[in-house]
């Protein structure tokens, strides 16, 4: 039983760790992975997000934590002028309970 019960919690631990998402802004659109586009409206965006101040605390869709490294970033990011260049639209929220998708569609251009 203790076993399987620490199988569990590794597993737990390994699963919030891949999940989280961790992001690094880069200076070119060729290195990123995702081109997002800044909107002014929560209601114009694919993903509302707010900036954590943990990478621990990025637990869910839409909640970002901007790392200092690349190599530590789930996501390479870049900001791009116009929301035709972009891959998402995101809108950054002032509560980390609005974070999330509203349009599902655009899901697999992050993941």
């Amino acid at each position: 039983m203790k076993k399987t019960a620490f199988f569990l919690f590794i597993l737990v631990c390994i699963s919030a760790i891949s999940y989280s998402q961790t992001v690094f802004k880069v200076n070119s659109k060729y290195d990123a992975d995702v081109k997002v586009f800044v909107a002014n409206s929560k209601y114009d965006a694919d993903l509302i997000v707010f900036e954590v101040k943990s990478k621990y605390d990025a637990d869910k869709d839409g909640l970002w934590f901007f790392t200092n490294s690349k190599y530590d970033a789930k996501k390479k990011i870049f900001f791009v002028d116009s929301k035709y260049d972009a891959d998402i639209i995101v809108y950054f929220a002032n509560s980390k309970y609005d974070a999330g998708w509203r349009n599902t569609a655009k899901i697999g251009k992050w993941k």
